[in-house]
């Protein structure tokens, strides 16, 4: 049958193919960085499987190494991350009244920025085993590219663990720069990010805020402004 759950689960393997591909790389520098950041090899697998969430990771690997308290680890990453429950309303809207609470549940698990995308732009109502196929691509490529990173990085010489540790940044470019041409709102926060940040490291008053506690900071600013002062516009929606 056409939509069968086998089917739907089938179709989700298929369509997670490159988002596993794409974790696989993004995480092997996780891997790495986390070996860096004092972590073994297991802990930095059970964070990547556990999470999925490369900005939160990323970021809490400085917070680790800070040795800041748990409150400022669990503050910083509700921040960054809050993104996923709007996810999750937008996803639930798309699926069947009748849904149970434990498919919602392990969907809820696998929602990251790509998943989302691929999954609410899928025709029709949603099926959970659709979502489950895409889970089962994603999270293998994210928590096999960490394994490959952190064994990496007791292996390679120091000279290319440093040059692969520039990776990261030139994947952060790549996810920012793309959407901010042709957008100057976006461009133009994106810049007072920089700055910001900037200023954070050379003003005396601040340049002792330990780093989890200015991504809370200067998400909030920064988020919070550019709701304020650039709402986005929603698009009436067209129901067939």
């Amino acid at each position: 049958m056409k939509n069968s759950n086998g089917s739907q689960f089938r179709y989700g393997l298929k369509d997670g193919v490159p988002i596993g591909l794409g974790y696989l790389a993004v995480s092997f520098t996780f891997g790495i960085m986390a070996r860096g950041a004092g972590l073994d090899t297991w802990q930095a697998v059970a964070m990547s499987f556990t999470n999925l969430t490369s900005a939160g990771q990323f970021a809490a690997l400085g917070i680790i190494q800070a040795g800041a308290p748990f409150v400022e680890m669990a503050v910083t990453q509700l921040i960054i991350n809050l993104r996923y429950c709007l996810m999750s309303c937008s996803l639930s809207q798309k699926l069947e009244s009748g849904i149970p609470s434990f498919h919602r549940f392990l969907m809820a698990y696998g929602v990251t920025d790509e998943i989302f995308g691929v999954s609410v732009c899928r025709p029709g109502m949603l099926s959970p085993f659709y979502n489950y196929g895409l889970i089962c691509v994603a999270v293998p490529g994210w928590t096999l590219g960490t394994l490959l990173g952190a064994i990496s990085g007791d292996l390679l010489p120091a000279r290319l663990l440093s040059a692969l540790n520039v990776a990261l940044y030139g994947m952060f470019l790549a996810v920012v720069i793309p959407p901010a041409k042709g957008n100057r709102i976006l461009t133009g926060v994106i810049l007072a990010s920089m700055a910001l940040s900037f200023l954070f490291t050379r003003i005396p008053a601040l340049d002792h805020i330990s780093s989890g506690f200015k991504i809370i900071i200067l998400t909030i600013m920064i988020a919070g402004a550019a709701a304020i002062l650039f709402p986005v516009k929603e698009e009436p929606v067209n129901e067939s």
